[in-house]
């Protein structure tokens, strides 16, 4: 057995380096291998936002060439014209609106929503409710669409939209905000659908940084006698500012480009009035509703209208970027 024993050791001797080098070699070449296939999937990530931006400047350069800043400042569209008259500041006047009213009634809400999942929801309750909005997020655009045409707009143009006119007849500003006719398609119809269509967005990002905050800097301020109202505000919210701000830059993202829930409750009208029950249009619906039945000038114009709101998401997003840098360097000093 001794022998055996000393026989077995000296063989895993003289196989020990030749295995050793192998294993180190393969390690090595597992390795490159792994960067090299991470490096390749991130540059994959520039080349396709290269071809997407090359393909839109190519399709929209007749109308660049045609109308150049013009396009930006000009409210009417007529592509049945000739020479055709396109002018982009309907529908990127649209797209602001309904995106900043979507997202002033999403913010609270949403936000509202997640400080009671995570700090006054009963356990039992918390489930439902936070599977109830997460298949907010889950449903359809045109599902969305489909139900603000038959039923939020209805409802809107017969009760809600009546009495706001009303309610703010004659005065200044307001009244002209919320100046009539009611009408079953308006950019605010279209404002609510999105902030629906955003809400699960907030709550779901709200709530999952709202759960990194430690249990200790939240027990010490009830221990000091803070209210349920004061923990939040000067503990939890400060804490996790990064995070919602965050999300709501990623729901305004998704506001900005929405298209289908859009269409359906818009109006498509290539005008700006002062009303928000106005019908209007954004740059997403103007191009889905008249894209194919486009060519020539008029689809080179529409392609110029996606360039567009490629730059204004850019911008928004790099906006909210430099602003997440801005507060964590000043929470880190």
């Amino acid at each position: 057995m001794a022998d055996m024993a000393v026989q077995s050791t000296g063989m895993e001797a003289a196989a020990g380096p030749y295995d050793r080098a192998k294993a180190l070699s393969a390690f090595k070449l597992g390795d490159v291998a792994f960067y090299w296939t991470t490096r390749l999937c991130a540059i994959s990530v520039l080349l396709i936002l290269g071809g997407i931006i090359i393909s839109l400047i190519a399709g929209a350069w007749p109308a660049i060439r045609e109308f150049g800043f013009s396009f930006l400042f000009t409210q009417r569209w007529a592509p049945a014209n000739d020479p055709p008259i396109l002018g982009a500041l309907g529908p990127i006047y649209g797209t602001l609106v309904t995106s900043v009213i979507a997202m002033v009634i999403a913010i609270p809400v949403g936000i509202g929503i997640a400080i009671f999942l995570t700090e006054l929801c009963p356990q039992w309750a918390r489930r439902p409710i936070g599977l109830a909005v997460e298949l907010l997020a889950g449903i359809p655009s045109i599902i969305y669409g489909m139900w603000g045409f038959f039923v939020l707009g209805p409802f809107m143009a017969n009760h809600l939209q009546p009495f706001l006119i009303r309610a703010f007849d004659g005065v200044p500003v307001l009244g002209s905000i919320f100046a009539g006719p009611p009408s079953y398609l308006s950019l605010f119809n279209a404002a609510l659908i999105l902030a629906i269509m955003v809400l699960p967005f907030i709550t779901a990002i709200s709530v999952d940084v709202f759960k990194t905050v430690p249990p200790v800097l939240k027990e010490a301020a009830y221990g000091i006698g803070c209210t349920t109202w004061e923990v939040v505000r000067k503990v939890v919210i400060p804490y996790t500012r990064v995070g919602v701000i965050g999300g709501i830059m990623l729901a305004l993202g998704r506001a900005l480009g929405e298209t289908m829930a859009v269409t359906f409750i818009i109006g498509n009208a290539f005008r700006i009035t002062g009303s928000v029950f106005s019908p209007g249009t954004t740059i997403s619906a103007a191009i889905a509703s008249e894209f194919a039945e486009s060519d020539g000038l008029h689809q080179s114009g529409l392609i110029l209208l996606g360039l567009l709101l490629f730059v204004l998401t850019f911008l928004v997003l790099s906006a909210a970027r430099l602003m997440l840098m801005r507060l964590e360097r000043k929470a880190g000093n």
